[in-house]
């Protein structure tokens, strides 16, 4: 090693895992590790800090399948983790996935199986500042609200007992990739990572450099700390309109009807009225994803919001699904 073990950026992630409340000690930790710079980083500086929060370690790797040397490069892993005497955990694809989308939902859904089946109380990746800028700018020209833009946070739950985190958050691939050179790990390089037709790759080769060079050098940074600041304030949002929720749909006293039924669904409109547009349309959301197939649109949204001003009965026309939305007095039905 060209450095000594104990460098600022260990330090820097002991802190942030300390104060974050990231990970207790003595926990099982299942890091996933494709072998590209951000992952090593991640692995080795776990390895690092392991001797002082007492934790078990142990690499999973998906395979795609999209590459000719996929093969090859869990075989590269899998190396790595013996000589660092690490559990390894390999899942495969049955066939080659080629959409982001249905890349990203398989990897989680293995490691969810992996942890489960292997006793794992969380799922680390090494997620940096630099992804965390290019989902904002992602999910920004697909159309969302302050919850798609500050999607990449530190954790959230993957099961009851199963808790994703990233500890890279303030690091960016600059940084990530200096370390790896520094402690010369051997990274591989994924060819598709320079293919264009991925939109994150054109985001990562051709926006964030164009907008870097014309509009702010610190975009990287700046992008990433909206997104941190953005965080807070959807967790305070949500906890407001879980309350409002429960008000709403106990019409003020207390009680929630019916909820162990997905419908019929009943809001007091009363109550919704108070409360400002925010709030109401979080509520909305929550109820539509009870009953959709999938993410509700804004569109959707919109039109149940409508129902909270609208005169006795209103109704929308159907959901995907067949639910209707229908105004009777004081409150909101939806329904088959």
């Amino acid at each position: 090693m060209s450095r000594s073990f104990w460098t600022p950026l260990h330090a820097k992630i002991h802190r942030t895992i300390r104060s974050r409340h990231l990970f207790e000690r003595n926990q099982r930790l299942l890091v996933a590790v494709s072998g590209g710079q951000d992952s090593l980083c991640l692995i080795k500086l776990l390895l690092d800090l392991q001797p002082k929060w007492g934790w078990h370690l142990g690499i999973a790797h998906c395979d795609h399948r999209w590459r000719p040397d996929s093969q090859t490069n869990a075989n590269h892993v899998k190396n790595l983790a013996e000589s660092w005497e690490i559990f390894f955990y390999l899942e495969t694809a049955n066939e080659a996935l080629n959409s982001e989308a249905a890349a990203r939902n398989w990897r989680y859904q293995a490691m969810r199986a992996i942890a489960l089946e292997h006793n794992y109380n969380y799922i680390v990746t090494g997620h940096t500042k630099s992804d965390r800028a290019e989902t904002l700018l992602y999910n920004l020209m697909r159309g969302t609200g302050a919850d798609g833009l500050q999607a990449l946070t530190w954790q959230r739950p993957l099961t009851d007992n199963i808790l994703l985190v990233r500890p890279l958050l303030e690091i960016t691939r600059t940084q990530t990739g200096d370390f790896c050179q520094d402690f010369q790990l051997p990274i591989w390089e994924d060819c598709t990572n320079e293919d264009l037709k991925y939109t994150r790759n054109r985001i990562r080769l051709e926006l964030l450099p164009y907008l870097q060079e014309n509009f702010n050098p610190q975009v990287e940074s700046a992008l990433a700390q909206t997104a941190e600041l953005l965080q807070a304030e959807v967790e305070y949002l949500e906890q407001a309109a879980d309350r409002l929720r429960c008000e709403a749909m106990s019409g003020g006293d207390g009680e929630m009807e019916r909820q162990e039924e997905i419908l019929p669904l009943k809001l007091n409109r009363r109550i919704l009225q108070k409360a400002p547009l925010a709030l109401q349309r979080r509520v909305m959301r929550y109820c539509l994803q009870q009953i959709l197939p999938c993410a509700p649109s804004f569109e959707q949204i919109e039109k149940l919001t409508a129902l909270i001003t609208a005169p006795n009965r209103s109704q929308t026309d159907p959901f995907p699904g067949g639910a209707i939305a229908k105004v009777e007095n004081d409150w909101i039905l939806i329904r088959d």
